[in-house]
């Protein structure tokens, strides 16, 4: 079991790694400063199936507990949803002495965060992620739901109190789910660690080799890398904004799409491949034909679905909550582990997203 210390301006927490760490989230909650009135659990309908009674067993003895679930996937992440939480909230009786448990990925951290955020102006709250891809969400306090016109971009910045990370619990997620949460992993080492980046490459081979030792080592140096960047930079007025790398197109693509119809982090592994193409024209320093057959290796989508239109990805682009003065900022690499962050004109940026459009299918 490791214990990794989060910290930020406004607040330093724990985060429990390994195998079995959701046993020692008893004993996290009995650190809080102040006593727990009644417990809140916000799930999914797969892991409520899954693994809910296994944490209802382990707090029932000494806590009021309440349950209340959502739909799988990004269709949670809407106000329908957000509106439903605060309803059971509110029905159960819960105060400024609650504490709200996220247990899930990525989509029930995010919407059971900003619950937690807006309930009575802010309760507490603690991260249980069940997902590879909420190795990124579940830390940093950066929690929200999304809107049809872009993603998260109805949120807040809410810290939570402690994160357990149970690496048990991600055996029963399908290869897709496995595959999207790396993409946040490569992202972490692309942007801050060359060392970690050519040690995935050497040992993650492919995505069966995410496992034991190997799954808990990138999860763990995933969150030191997010760590330490939210450490320095908490509400994104600098460096934060580098966690952004592939997010850009990649948000473009999910709201385009439909939200659940490519996973995030296939469609963040797409905005990558687009930056590094991109940072290769501006910089001349990457590799990017390389990074294609490396993301081909794991299943990753190389290009643009053809029916999707450039222009119609550039407007979302610039509704995203990156773009300043109607211009795209995007994250790009000057070299591993080096960022730049790049104003584009729409027409140039459009031009751009043309030709890397038609890339794959010229191959």
């Amino acid at each position: 079991m490791e214990q990794i210390a989060i910290e930020t301006k406004s607040k330093r927490y724990s985060l429990v790694l390994g195998d079995g760490a959701l046993q020692l989230l008893p004993q996290q909650l009995k650190a809080l400063p102040r006593s727990i009135s009644n417990i809140l659990i916000v799930t999914d309908e797969i892991v409520e199936k899954l693994y809910l009674s296994k944490l209802v067993s382990i707090l029932s003895d000494e806590y009021k507990i309440y349950t209340h679930t959502v739909p799988s996937g990004e269709k949670a992440k809407s106000f329908e949803q957000y509106y439903a939480c605060q309803s059971a909230a509110l029905t159960y009786g819960l105060d400024r002495d609650s504490v709200i448990i996220a247990f899930g990925g990525g989509v029930v951290g995010d919407l059971a965060g900003f619950v937690a955020a807006t309930f009575m102006r802010g309760i507490r709250y603690i991260q249980v992620p069940t997902t590879l891809l909420a190795h990124d969400s579940a830390v940093g306090g950066k929690v929200a739901i999304n809107h049809p016109l872009g993603k998260n971009m109805i949120g807040a910045f809410h810290q939570p109190e402690a994160v357990i990370y149970d690496i048990s619990l991600l055996k029963s997620l399908p290869e897709k789910e496995m595959r999207s949460g790396f993409a946040e992993v490569i992202k972490h080492a692309l942007i801050k660690d060359a060392d970690f980046y050519h040690w995935l490459k050497e040992h993650i081979r492919n995505l069966n080799d995410l496992q034991g030792e190997k799954l808990q080592y990138c999860i763990k140096k995933g969150i030191q890398i997010k760590a330490d960047i939210v450490r320095e930079d908490e509400k994104e007025t600098g460096i934060r904004a580098h966690l952004n790398f592939g997010h850009t197109l990649g948000h473009a693509l999910e709201s385009e799409l439909g939200y659940g119809s490519i996973t995030h982090g296939d469609a963040v592994a797409l905005g990558m491949l687009f930056a590094i193409w991109l940072s290769e024209k501006e910089y001349d320093t990457l590799g990017y034909r390389e990074f294609v057959s490396w993301f081909e290796r794991y299943g990753f989508p190389i290009s643009i679905p053809n029916h999707l239109e450039a222009a119609r990805l550039l407007e979302k682009m610039k509704s995203d909550k990156k773009a300043k003065a109607g211009n795209v900022h995007m994250v790009l690499l000057k070299d591993i582990g080096h960022v730049q962050i790049k104003p584009f004109e729409n027409q140039q940026l459009l031009a751009f997203i043309q030709q890397f459009s038609q890339l794959q299918s010229m191959k």
